[in-house]
């Protein structure tokens, strides 16, 4: 028996074999594709799936896509932002109205003088900052520290330090502090506001209306550079040169904040904004050239302040139509010098009375006001220099600023 079954398997497996074969030959063309298209649409919902190598490599390549130069430029300067708070003293004097009457009075007058009081009160504001050195120096703007009373940093780790006042620069609103406490500190990178290209990515990054509190990191917007080389009229006395138009969103608390490029390195302080006579930003801002705020920061790191009290020896006046026929040059064109003080260095440069200036220290020169603005933010012992036309040439001249 068990040799017949031994036998019997392989005959069994063959005809089980045929019989399927011929199960399959026997099915319908239209069946058969049937069951092909089937097979088909499986396989593809496999590799549809979420699960499935195809859609998880469209997953990594959108998660690559989100991380580009701008993502990794907050990544890199994040960290050396900080904000900045700041508590001033300001002095009000409050008058009696009556003591007008009396001040001349031997008996009422000391009295009456007395009512009238110095007020002090503190005011406290908000702005931004950014560490230049592993050693704890930060850049603002001046008109956010230069008169505090007392200066609390808040850095990305929610840590408060003091910050002392190492100096500042009215007139180009740049100043300089200094956290002895904690470090070393992320420093950024100071790029080239030369190298500026308009219509260029930058990133403007700050402590607007006190959100960095908040957050314990730096708010961020995004924009393009779109202008460069734009002079304003004094604000306060203050001069804004140069200046660099973009339109990230910059608003209050961001100024002393830095303005970046793409690789991270600040082309830019922001300053201020225009409002277009509203109370809050409308895209346009506005930030002092890193390049002009390197020079300040030397010179306040070792000076403490910036030192321009100095005179050239030159006194000088428009031109008039008349004074433009007599010199045979175009009305506008430069200004006129007047008076050469003797011995001044201007003196001993070669310059002459009815010179005609019209470039000074690079800028081009059309009325006293400009000639001003050339050189007031010349420091004492720089070198002034001077294109004239003299007898219908054109002459170079430098003069050394003396100080008084």
């Amino acid at each position: 028996m068990t040799h017949h079954i031994k036998h019997l398997l392989p005959l069994l497996l063959v005809s089980g074999l045929t019989a399927m074969a011929a199960c399959v030959l026997e099915r319908k063309p239209d069946e058969a594709r049937t069951e092909v298209r089937a097979s088909e649409k499986d396989r593809i919902e496999h590799f549809a799936s979420p699960s499935s190598l195809y859609a998880q490599t469209q997953a990594d390549d959108i998660t690559r896509s989100r991380h580009n130069a701008i993502t990794h430029a907050v990544a890199v300067a994040s960290p050396s932002v900080v904000g900045i708070n700041v508590t001033e003293v300001r002095e009000y004097q409050v008058r009696d109205p009556f003591s007008f009457f009396f001040e001349d009075d031997p008996f009422f007058g000391p009295f009456m003088r007395r009512r009238n009081q110095i007020l002090r009160q503190e005011v406290k504001s908000l702005g931004s900052g950014f560490f230049i050195s592993s050693d704890g120096y930060i850049v603002t703007n001046s008109h956010v520290a230069g008169n505090a009373a007392k200066i609390v940093v808040t850095t990305i780790d929610g840590k408060q330090h003091h910050a002392r006042l190492v100096g500042a620069d009215d007139l180009t609103d740049i100043a300089l502090l200094k956290v002895d406490d904690g470090g070393p500190f992320p420093a950024l990178k100071l790029g080239d506001s030369d190298d500026v290209i308009v219509g260029e990515w930058t990133i403007a990054m700050g402590n607007p209306f006190g959100l960095f509190e908040i957050s314990n990191k730096p708010i961020v917007t995004v924009g393009v550079v779109s202008s460069t080389g734009l002079n304003f009229p004094d604000v306060q006395g203050r001069s804004y040169r140069d200046m660099i138009q973009t339109d990230a969103a910059i608003n209050s608390g961001n100024s002393g904040g830095p303005l970046l490029n793409a690789n991270a390195e600040v082309i830019g302080v922001n300053t201020f904004i225009y409002t277009g006579g509203g109370a809050g930003s409308i895209g346009i801002g506005f930030a002092i050239p890193i390049n002009r705020v390197k020079k300040i920061v030397e010179e306040l790191k070792a000076k403490g302040r910036i030192e321009r009290s100095f005179k050239t020896g030159i006194s000088v006046q428009a031109l008039t139509p008349q004074l433009a026929r007599y010199f045979g040059v175009e009305q506008g064109q430069g200004v006129v010098v007047v008076n050469v003080e003797k011995g001044s260095t201007a003196d001993r440069a070669g310059v002459k009375v009815g010179d005609i200036i019209v470039e000074a220290d690079g800028q081009k020169v059309r009325n006293e006001q400009e000639l001003m603005f050339a050189v007031r933010e010349l420091r004492a012992g720089d070198i002034l220099k001077l294109k004239v036309i003299r007898d219908r040439k054109m002459l170079e001249i430098a003069v050394k600023l003396e100080k008084q």
